[in-house]
């Protein structure tokens, strides 16, 4: 079969041919003599030939030209352009759009290649072992978590299947679940996920192992230390004092002649011991008490009636019920009123520094009922410490009674929040959520 060139060149002269044989027999029936007929034949023969060999000029290298860029683009390759592109002749509009297409295939060719480094830089960041395997159960990539966990560097890991490194288990089953690792560089209970993708129509499995061991035991650090602060500020506080306390008396009953006055000093002395003393008993019950609080036992319980109940039991100052509407939900209303209790006891304390008053409403959807206690007090400057255990700002406070509010809300799959009011003035609003 011919070529494309050679099509276009024979269909070229098929085209002539016509004019050709005219000519030649004009030429054959030209009164002039043989030479003259002979000259003009191979003037014709001639230009026949230049004219092939331009067409095929004009033709063959533009294509040539056309094909190489396509080759170039196919592999990827976007620094060849075609040159002398014109936009006022056709091929030249195809060449011109050729580049426009290169200059397309660059940039989102540059674009992919910024966006794989970026997710390979995150990847290589994320404190979770992370692993792909294609359809052999090679493995493909790691990242620099997956190698501490497995000991080895990624050059020795590389196209090892998942029975030799050890992750065959955690490549069935559910998709999501939590298992024991026992690896080589970890061990410990890690959290494991895993999904499957396909790159290149090929199906391929990436794997997620995150060690719960670790984010648990720092958070029970840090649990730790919160509490061992507040522990060690309260205990100081009351030791301090009583330490001083003792001292002095001490010095006084070592005296050989006691002064005047003496049995008093002594009394008051173990007066603030036995104060002091008191209050850290008070601590000590109520850390027992945040210990140990039950399972909610949950019954039909009316929000209207149990807001005015506990409203009803501040004898302070007056607090206002701004009526909602008639609901009931499925809750443990003694453990209820004693958050709101500890809510409202709060607002009032808030209040009473500044003489603004204290209010209670409620509202309600068809998924949750909504109670707000808002007080016009100084408000508060900061949330961070509001529900650390044993953290209080009042000299006479326990520092447990919004601890133990939010693990009541909790306890019934409710939210519990405080924040600063603004407008129409100060305060604190404290918002409590419970599900209907």
């Amino acid at each position: 079969m011919k070529r494309y060139d050679q099509r276009v060149i024979a269909a070229g002269l098929v085209s002539i041919a016509p004019v050709v044989l005219a000519l030649v027999a004009l030429l054959m029936i030209d009164p002039h003599d043989r030479g003259t007929r002979v000259t003009i034949g191979i003037v014709v023969a001639i230009s026949l030939l230049i004219f092939v060999a331009a067409t095929r000029a004009q033709l063959v290298y533009p294509l040539r030209t056309l094909s190489n860029l396509i080759s170039a683009l196919r592999e990827e390759d976007y620094s060849i352009r075609a040159r002398g592109a014109k936009r006022d002749d056709s091929f030249g509009e195809v060449m011109t759009e050729l580049n426009l297409l290169t200059d397309t295939l660059r940039s989102r060719r540059f674009g992919e290649i910024e966006a794989t480094a970026l997710v390979r830089s995150v990847v290589e960041q994320i404190d979770s072992a992370i692993f792909t395997f294609d359809d052999q159960w090679r493995l493909r990539l790691v990242n620099r978590a997956g190698e501490r966990l497995l000991g080895r560097p990624a050059e020795q890991l590389h196209a090892r299947t998942a029975q030799d490194l050890g992750l065959e288990a955690f490549l069935s089953g559910d998709e999501t679940f939590t298992a024991e690792v026992l690896l080589p560089g970890g061990h410990g209970r890690f959290r494991i996920r895993r999904t499957t993708f396909r790159e290149q129509g090929v199906p391929h499995f990436l794997l997620v192992m995150s060690d719960l061991s670790r984010t648990l035991r720092e958070e029970e650090r840090q649990a730790w230390q919160r509490l061992l602060r507040v522990l060690s500020h309260e205990l100081n506080n009351s030791l301090a004092p009583i330490r001083s306390i003792a001292a002095s008396l001490s010095s006084i009953l070592a005296r050989e002649q006691l002064p005047d006055g003496w049995l008093d000093d002594a009394q008051r002395g173990l007066g603030v011991i036995g104060a002091r003393t008191e209050g850290l008993t008070r601590f000590l019950q109520a850390y027992a008490q945040l210990a140990r609080l039950p399972q909610p036992v949950l019954r039909p319980m009316s929000v209207g009636e149990t807001v005015r109940r506990v409203a009803g039991l501040e004898t302070r100052q007056r607090v206002e019920v701004v009526e909602g509407p008639q609901v009931r939900i499925h809750a443990d209303r003694d453990q209820i009123e004693q958050l709101l209790i500890n809510l409202v006891r709060n607002a009032v304390d808030a209040a009473l520094e500044t003489g603004g008053g204290v209010s209670v409403s409620w509202s309600a959807n068809a998924e949750s009922v909504e109670i707000s206690v808002i007080d016009e007090g100084v408000g508060i400057s900061g949330t961070a410490n509001l529900f650390v255990p044993f953290f209080t700002t009042k000299p006479s406070g326990t520092g447990i009674g919004l601890t133990l509010a939010r693990q009541i809300a909790e306890a019934h799959n409710g939210i519990l929040t405080l924040s600063p009011r603004h407008a129409p003035a100060q305060g604190t609003i404290a918002r409590l959520r419970l599900p209907r």
